[in-house]
């Protein structure tokens, strides 16, 4: 096609010397040829036409998104930060820190109390006695006061709970065309939705008025960020701009902040990696070694990939801070709460006593049984036992938290597996 087009179009140069090369021209000149001309080249035409068009409408994003950024914030004091856990607190201190004021939405009064009058948070911050909360962070329980005025709003609540928060907390308050952050990380068990899929079923999809989304993940831990030493995470969004504008505003020396526009890749590796955490936690509990753990991490990287891009997320996204970065943290850090989850299970612990005395959420549970649900949906065509053969990690999870099989008949049955070509 390449070739004839070429030959067409320089036949058609030839015929009008001196540039007289135009349409009306080329038309006449071709007689019957005119609509092959047209036939070769209607698809180049049309992807550069697409492509004016989106400069176009970036250009004008561009050049209206910072101003907007703007006026918002001259009219707006705060950033709402919804959530007052570990990372809900952590993100209070570091938007602080850089430089705004932050109202920590809360559930109970005791909090908000602490938080105003002792300046902790101490059911998240024992581990750092000597923590205080800079003066321009406050906290509060009325969803009214801390979002109706807010520039920017922070979500950090459990997947599991998100959606009842924001129909009764978010969309009454928040002003229409406010940027709303998620940090929540995992799949909603009964609908199977990511965090963009909620608050997009949720708060509408993108119009004129709608609440631009931006999704925060990568690896970084609570107390870490608390204690102020460096970080580097992923905000990803579908719009680039307003992405680069708040990436811009909330970002420290302490708090680096790469972009992306993978919003898929981000949200489907920042759930997956709880699930191999657990796993890996398992492989510790067991005392199974440090290299039976990370070939069990590395190959759990590589089905976190291939569902992932079933999804339509980027490789490279899944090879960056949200993926493969957020992954080893959570699988081989002392803290992760999943991976201590896992590991508790390999010593012995059954799933509903670890629960019953954990004080904070592990995503990865919830989690793991709606990724197998994911898994099946996106690969109807493969069998159970070819499903297991392609996710023996992730699906395996699920068969241990279920109590189908004990944790160390999973890991033997996944070393016993006949060497293949890596993928």
């Amino acid at each position: 096609m390449f070739a004839n087009a070429e030959c067409l179009l320089r036949s058609t140069v030839r015929a009008f010397p001196g540039g007289a090369f135009s349409s009306k021209a080329v038309g006449s000149s071709l007689g019957n040829n005119r609509g092959a001309l047209c036939d070769v080249f209607a698809p180049y035409s049309r992807h550069t036409n697409a492509c004016i068009q989106k400069r176009t409408r970036h250009r004008k994003q561009a050049s209206n998104w910072p101003r907007a950024l703007t006026l918002l914030r001259e009219e707006s004091k705060h950033i709402a930060v919804c959530g007052g856990g570990s990372f809900g607190s952590a993100l209070a201190f570091a938007l602080a820190n850089a430089g705004h004021q932050v109202v920590v939405l809360v559930r109970r009064p005791e909090v908000a109390e602490t938080i105003n009058l002792e300046r902790t948070n101490p059911r998240y911050t024992a581990h750092a006695p000597n923590f205080r909360f800079p003066a321009n962070v406050r906290a509060t329980t009325c969803s009214r006061e801390a979002l109706r005025h807010c520039w920017l709003c922070v979500h950090a609540i459990p997947v599991q709970s998100s959606r009842a928060f924001i129909e009764e907390k978010v969309r009454p308050h928040l002003a229409p065309g406010t940027p709303i952050l998620s940090t929540s990380k995992g799949i909603e068990l009964n609908t199977g939705q990511f965090m963009y899929e909620i608050l997009e079923s949720v708060l509408g999809k993108s119009d004129s008025n709608s609440s631009p989304l931006l999704f925060l993940s990568g690896p970084s831990f609570a107390h870490e960020i608390l204690a102020s030493l460096p970080a580097a995470v992923v905000l990803a969004s579908a719009d680039g701009v307003i992405c680069a504008e708040i990436a811009s505003e909330i970002s420290s020396p302490a708090l680096k902040i790469f972009r992306s526009s993978d919003v898929v890749g981000v949200e489907v590796s920042g759930a997956v990696k709880n699930v191999i955490a657990l796993a890996a936690g398992v492989c510790e509990g067991l005392g199974l070694g440090m290299n039976a753990t990370a070939a069990l991490v590395t190959r759990g990287c590589s089905e976190m990939r291939r569902l992932a891009m079933s999804l339509g997320a980027r490789s490279v996204t899944i090879a960056g801070l949200s993926g493969v970065g957020d992954t080893f943290m959570t699988c081989f850090g002392a803290q992760s709460r999943n991976r201590t989850v896992g590991f508790r299970l390999g010593q012995g612990e059954t799933l509903d006593h670890i629960l019953s005395t954990s004080t904070q959420v592990a995503e990865g549970v919830p989690t793991a049984k709606a990724v197998a649900e994911l898994i099946a949906k996106q690969f109807p065509h493969l069998g159970r036992v070819r499903l297991a053969l392609k996710f023996p990690i992730l699906l395996g999870v699920t068969d241990v938290l279920e109590n189908k099989v004990s944790p160390r008949e999973k890991l033997e049955e996944w070393m016993d597996r006949r060497p293949r070509i890596e993928d």
